[in-house]
């Protein structure tokens, strides 16, 4: 074991102090002190550097109880940008967010008619890099979020997209216009760490991220949101009905072949009284559905019957794994999720164990369209926070 050096205890204290400012929001040196167990001394001298570095900036004063006002610290916004990667079944959306993950542009290409061809995929992403990087400013690192299992050298087996062992991180770097730190993983976790970071997942301790798209999986999180406490699962391939519809995994009766972008709209398809729906996206064809919802009919059935398997999908969690949340984000829940979280609830309840349903919220995701992109982008910023800040350069 590698005896600890003077520059790894530093590291650390600044990667400490770094992520609380960053995780929790604005605070005092006195509460950092408070936080982080250093001593005043440490906290001072390492918030100093971070301040000099422009990682960190002060955000105005607060009246303390007989003394001085506080000066308070937060993570600076500007210190540089990072770009965020969303690899779908149906499209490549792009993002470039600040420091803080707030949305500077967007860009989304669709996939319809490239066969999923890896290189063309990582051709499609190289474009809206660059599209976005024409905002300009220092890039601090570029995350992809992909289906299926990545390994640490970005190879990804990816079966819902045809793709085994591909090098996919390889492809990416022989494309990008800049020589930016990469980083790839699965879908699911990225927007599980980004629900925890930003959006409905915050402050829970141990929540479920469910991903609702053309594929269905979900992400568990233990710890606030801390990367070492999120690991994914194929969910959705969970079965709800024994010999019920059949899965494109080859099994039968999966949530996802209920609850799946396509599937339901196939299942709206199949009712009696169904009006054809035009050949657009999938996420179009999903709208046009739930549009539909809006008036009694075999629309409005069609989502009564996915709110209650999705039910069923998530008693299964809640027994299983004890949230205290769950959170249903992607572009799924984006389209779906008002018209059927009343349903949803009402069936996780009367098929999960009463006590923990009843400890168990049901949320739906808050960070729009681009939030597995955003996701990608806490890649980056986590590899930061983890170094203390240390960034590597970047060439264009």
């Amino acid at each position: 074991m590698r005896r600890q050096t003077t520059r790894d205890l530093r590291r650390h204290n600044r990667a400490a102090l770094l992520s609380s400012l960053y995780l929790r929001g604005p605070a005092s040196r006195l509460e950092l002190v408070a936080e982080s167990g250093l001593s005043p001394a440490t906290v001072t001298n390492v918030i100093a550097e971070l301040l000099g570095e422009g990682l960190v900036a002060e955000a105005g004063s607060v009246e303390s109880d007989g003394g001085r006002p506080r000066t308070m610290l937060r993570v600076n916004p500007g210190f540089g940008r990072v770009i965020g990667v969303d690899v779908g079944e149906t499209h490549v959306c792009v993002g470039l967010f600040d420091y803080e993950l707030e949305t500077l542009a967007t860009v989304d290409h669709p996939l319809r008619g490239t066969d999923l061809d890896p290189d063309e995929v990582a051709r499609l992403a190289t474009i809206g890099v660059e599209q976005v990087l024409a905002e300009g400013g220092n890039v601090l690192g570029i995350g992809v979020g992909v289906p299926g299992a990545v390994r640490d050298s970005g190879v990804v087996h990816a079966p819902t997209l045809g793709w085994s062992d591909v090098p996919f991180a390889d492809l990416l770097r022989t494309h990008l216009p800049i020589d930016a730190p990469l980083s790839v993983d699965n879908r699911a976790r990225t927007l599980g760490q980004a629900e925890m970071w930003r959006g409905a997942g915050r402050g829970a301790e141990r929540a479920v991220i469910a991903l609702l798209g053309v594929g269905v999986g979900a992400a568990f999180v233990t710890g606030g949101g801390s990367v070492p406490g999120i690991t994914t699962s194929e969910w959705g391939h969970t079965v709800v009905r024994a010999g019920g519809a059949e899965c494109r995994c080859s099994s039968r009766g999966c949530l996802e072949a209920y609850v799946g972008t396509d599937a339901v709209v196939r299942r709206y398809l199949e009712m009696p009284g169904a009006q054809p729906i035009p050949d657009l996206q999938s996420e179009a064809r999903l709208a046009e559905v739930v549009a539909r919802a809006a008036t009694p009919g075999p629309a409005a059935d069609t989502l009564a019957d996915i709110g209650e398997y999705l039910g069923i999908g998530i008693a299964n969690l809640i027994n299983l794994l004890a949230p205290d949340r769950v959170v249903l984000a992607g572009s799924g829940s984006a389209a779906m999720g008002p018209a059927i979280l009343e349903r949803v609830r009402s069936s996780a309840a009367r098929h999960a164990l009463g006590y923990l349903a009843e400890s168990t919220e049901i949320e739906l995701g808050r960070l729009g369209a681009e939030a597995v992109a955003l996701g990608a982008a806490t890649l980056p910023i986590a590899e930061l926070l983890a170094s203390g800040g240390r960034t590597a350069e970047v060439r264009g």
